[in-house]
């Protein structure tokens, strides 16, 4: 990779292409979103992340069995003074990234049945194919 980013100025001095991690996708840019659902999804999904260790400990304190009972409700405070609520886990929905579907998405590929059956229909799709017996 590090090759790589000596050659990409070679061929475009774009700064924007020079930077090895932009918006936390390598080299992509999404400029366009299908909806507002994708980019509240994404915003979640990089809340998440920043907030996932932090979150993970005061839960695992929280939830905790042998500390006394006010060391778990200090960490209950904290959770909800500190930590957004839009960084649980349960706040993210995956969404097809073609049509922003929230429900039917094949996870492993990020889009939903409809597209992903249409692109295995019309071989799109590398390695797929649709079940025959």
């Amino acid at each position: 990779m590090a090759a790589m980013m000596r050659i990409l100025p070679l061929f475009n001095r774009s700064p924007l292409l020079c930077t090895t991690n932009l918006l936390g996708y390598g080299l992509q840019e999404i400029r366009n979103y299908v909806g507002c659902r994708v980019l509240r999804d994404q915003k979640r999904r990089k809340w998440a992340k920043e907030y996932a260790e932090e979150r993970l400990r005061l839960v695992a304190l929280k939830r905790n069995d042998i500390l006394p009972i006010e060391i778990k409700e200090l960490a209950g405070k904290q959770i909800d003074e500190t930590i957004p609520r839009q960084t649980a886990l349960r706040q993210l929905t995956p969404r097809c990234i073609v049509t922003s579907r929230g429900r039917g998405t094949i996870q492993r590929w990020r889009i939903s049945r409809f597209i992903f059956r249409h692109l295995v229909d019309y071989n799109k799709m590398a390695g797929v194919q649709r079940a025959m017996w």
